[in-house]
């Protein structure tokens, strides 16, 4: 079992079919819905005994929000869209949108809060950094190529120093050092190919979903969909180098695609896409093991649906998962100091394929980037039970695939 290294991207006429898979081919119900949205980025109750959720009082001012989304596609955006939300009802107004992105589908923000960066998730894959500003709009600092083809997630490493991310038609994840003072990325320092396992059923090769670093700051993981499999590096953080020190191999045909930790940082959730369950995973925060357990139940019963997203309460009582095909979003009770999900309900999430959710920073509220209704759902979130409750009418913005509100 082996990773290589390569200095060069893969992108193919393969690798073109591969980014239409991954959006769906949801464009056409998303040009429909997001026509009325695009001069907006031109911008089971009983709560468990464990819960101890108390967030931080809300703030009074707006907060911001920014938005990612498709360029390329029919109905899409033109950029990074800018907005704010009130932290108290959850209504989002757009105030603008940051061009000279291409395909912006997942942000990230710095540490410090003064860098957002973006996957430029095409052929010539790219990251992207945008300078934040109190008194103003983001302002384009510059992109680097990932050496890969269709980046489709990122990672500020907690000390800031590297920009972690993952090509999903590359099957590869990259590293590209972050300045100091401004924030602006450096030239790649390493790209990592997932050369081993073989695909899993149905793949045509890897197709790294994720990079995340653990909560201890020890290791970092991807998750590749392609080849069934979570890897975990260890980051040299003066050379901006990963050494693969062990690997996950989940059964064949699960497609992990996207991995949470508890806040112990001794378990963590993994979604799989396209057998349609989640594993709860032993985590060894000395060596970087992840051991996954049995595959359980999403909750949406019968017919296709793709899990998306996972998100974690800060106190570890519940855990959310978007579900994309039923257009749901799934409560579990965190139990046993981490080691189990309890599947407690599903709440219809209002929208069509919530492709990512993201909590407000005191988890008062939820919110769900739908990407096929061209819309963004939000969702009060009890602090003793987990229920989720609409707080509204959607917010209508064009192909919405990503939404971080800080």
């Amino acid at each position: 079992m082996s990773a290589a290294r390569t200095g060069t991207g893969s992108g193919t006429a393969a690798g073109a079919a591969g980014i239409g898979r991954r959006r769906f081919l949801g464009t056409v119900a998303a040009g429909a819905a997001a026509s009325a949205g695009a001069a907006l980025l031109t911008v089971g109750d009983a709560a468990p005994a464990q819960a101890r959720h108390r967030p931080a009082p809300r703030p009074r001012a707006p907060r911001p929000l920014y938005l990612g989304t498709y360029t390329s596609t029919a109905g899409g955006g033109t950029g990074v869209g800018v907005g704010s939300y009130d932290a108290a009802s959850g209504q989002i107004t757009a105030t603008g949108v940051v061009t000279g992105v291409a395909d912006p589908s997942y942000l990230a923000l710095a540490p410090n809060g003064r860098t957002l960066y973006a996957v430029d998730e095409q052929e010539q894959g790219a990251v992207t950094a945008l300078a934040l500003s109190p008194d103003g709009p983001p302002r384009v600092l510059g992109s680097r190529p990932t050496g890969g083809a269709g980046p489709c997630h990122l990672s500020v490493h907690p000390g800031g120093r590297w920009l972690l991310s993952a090509n999903y038609l590359g099957g590869s994840v990259a590293v590209h050092p972050i300045d100091p003072d401004s924030g602006a990325l450096g030239a790649r320092t390493d790209l990592v190919t997932h050369s081993s396992p073989p695909p899993g059923p149905g793949q045509d090769g890897p197709h790294a979903h994720q990079i995340v670093t653990s909560p201890d700051g020890g290791h970092v993981l991807a998750v590749d969909l392609g080849t069934d499999t979570v890897y975990s590096y260890r980051l040299d953080e003066s050379a901006g180098k990963l050494t693969r020190v062990s690997y996950a191999a989940l059964r064949p045909g699960a497609g992990p695609r996207h991995l949470t930790f508890h806040p112990s940082g001794t378990f963590a959730y993994l979604a799989n896409e396209v057998d349609n369950t989640v594993v709860v995973c032993g985590y060894d925060p000395s060596t970087g093991k992840l051991t996954p357990g049995e595959p359980q139940s999403t909750g949406t019963g019968a017919g296709t649906s793709f899990p998306a997203h996972l998100l974690v309460t800060e106190d570890g009582g519940f855990a959310f998962l978007a579900n994309r095909g039923h257009n749901s979003l799934t409560r579990y009770a965190v139990e046993a100091g981490g080691a189990r999900l309890r599947l407690l309900d599903t709440v219809p999430v209002g929208g069509d394929f919530p492709r990512q959710i993201a909590f407000s920073p005191d988890q008062r509220l939820l919110f769900a980037a739908n990407q096929k209704s061209g819309s963004v759902t939000v969702f009060s979130v009890d602090a003793g039970s987990g229920a989720l409750e609409s707080t509204g009418q959607p917010f209508a913005a064009p192909v919405p695939v990503c939404v971080l509100p800080l």
